[in-house]
């Protein structure tokens, strides 16, 4: 196996741990809750003015699959919908107290986890970091454009 495939076999292996371990303490802590509507959540809670494409283009999935997931989310009353004086066309999205309380919860486990990895982090030099950062930057754009290609080959088949 060579380097690349080595980087690439890592990330997949961390994050699968990670998610193995995470996965039991937020079941037991979001009991009831789907991740993808945790996450969603999530994103409202950190980003002003949620619309439906900001969230399908954040989570790469279809506006009418977001449309679904915002509607149980509402449905639950975890989030409301509002519109802005000034563009009565455009749906936008807030957390309601009770949207807020689960944010809050995913936070503090998220809070946390980083507490348990710490010691990890705690090794790692500036240089370090920002070597890694500089790859993730470089890799996430590749794959951006990749992602705006598929989406081009898609639309003209």
């Amino acid at each position: 196996m060579n380097k690349e495939e080595q980087v690439i076999m890592g990330f997949r292996d961390v994050l699968n741990k990670m998610s193995w371990l995470n996965k039991f303490k937020m079941e037991e802590e979001l009991k009831g809750y789907k991740p993808s509507e945790v996450h969603c959540i999530e994103y409202i809670a950190k980003n002003a003015d949620s619309n439906v494409t900001k969230l399908a283009e954040s989570f790469y999935m279809t506006r009418s699959a977001i449309s679904k997931i915002t509607r149980k989310l509402m449905e639950k009353g975890f989030i409301e919908s509002y519109q802005k004086p000034d563009n009565k066309k455009e749906i936008y999205f807030r957390l309601t107290q009770k949207g807020k309380e689960i944010n809050k919860t995913h936070e503090k486990l998220h809070k946390e986890f980083r507490e348990r990895d710490k010691t990890v982090f705690e090794q790692i030099t500036e240089e370090q970091f920002d070597s890694m950062l500089n790859f993730v930057e470089k890799y996430s754009k590749h794959l951006d454009e990749e992602i705006k290609k598929q989406e081009i080959d898609n639309r003209s088949e």
